[in-house]
């Protein structure tokens, strides 16, 4: 989703929850939890938010050109025509009904809008201090988090980060690793224990080889933009065939991260086992990593 400067994502709140990776420009969030506690926060690229089921907010792009932003849900059934909007409720409730609601005349709602507004162009806000409201006190745990500072996995091929409900305790339900690979290298062979994986693209070109079992494997290429996924727990490995950094996104419908190398498993398997299903020599198994090492390269 883009927003120009001042745009609006009018105020609503969904079915499912909502978790955002910020691509581009920064925007100003803002919320109220079920007993009046809130939030409002300004993000900008890297960073992340996530609105539980049901917690109403808005986002609306602040200074600058602008902003960009992937979003996610955690229901593959998602549709954004079930947005619940404060324009679309408003403009399907009495006057009346409004008016005896909020203790003013019925008269004071003569010019809401007739239907829903869904993004709109609004007045750039100002600083944050101006749109901080105090409310019944600030929610328990933030609704945002800055993905960019968090210290990575460092490797001689690349960075990970990963963010999940230990370090961005909202987030329940969708847990994130921001993969760097430089040229050259790769994400490791590996698969997920626990549930399906869906990659989003931001930069780069990447290949993917998917091992389904039953004799069967396919191949991916990838580039910026792109979205990928991979059936749980099917083995993969994505590799940088661009020329500059390869940056996406691995995101489940989980409250933790957790991958299986498979280097590692064949470091901490009994060598003669190995051996046996593999027929590989010693010295091959020797410079394996004990170390779980999510990114390689030659």
């Amino acid at each position: 989703m883009r927003l120009k400067a001042g745009g609006v994502r009018e105020l609503h709140w969904h079915k499912a929850a909502e978790w955002a990776y910020m691509l581009k420009g920064r925007a100003r969030l803002t919320a109220i939890d079920q007993d009046g506690r809130t939030f409002q926060d300004d993000v900008g690229e890297g960073d992340l938010w996530y609105f539980p089921a049901g917690i109403p907010h808005s986002i609306q792009g602040i200074e600058g050109d602008g902003c960009e932003f992937l979003l996610v849900f955690d229901d593959g059934n998602f549709s954004e025509e079930e947005t619940f909007l404060l324009s679309d409720w408003m403009a399907h409730t009495p006057k009346e009904v409004l008016a005896k609601n909020f203790g003013v005349p019925a008269s004071a709602f003569d010019r809401i809008p007739e239907k829903d507004l869904w993004i709109f162009q609004a007045p750039v806000p100002g600083p944050l201090a101006a749109d901080r409201i105090a409310g019944a006190g600030p929610v328990p745990l933030t609704y945002s988090h800055h993905m960019m500072a968090q210290e990575p996995i460092r490797m001689k091929g690349g960075t990970v980060r990963i963010t999940d409900s230990s370090l961005f305790k909202v987030s329940k339900t969708i847990a994130a690793a921001l993969v760097e690979v430089e040229p050259g290298g790769m994400r490791e062979l590996h698969w997920h224990p626990n549930v399906d994986e869906w990659q989003y693209y931001i930069s780069g070109e990447a290949r993917m080889t998917v091992f389904a079992s039953e004799n069967n494997a396919r191949t991916f290429d990838f580039q910026a933009g792109d979205v990928g996924a991979v059936p749980f727990p099917m083995g993969h490995y994505i590799e940088n065939i661009g020329t500059t950094t390869l940056r996406f996104l691995e995101l489940f419908r989980s409250d933790y991260f957790a991958d299986i190398s498979l280097a590692q498993w064949l470091a901490f398997t009994p060598y003669e086992l190995v051996r046996a299903h593999l027929n590989i020599d010693k010295s091959v198994l020797a410079k394996v990593s004990a170390n779980k090492t999510p990114v390689v390269i030659p």
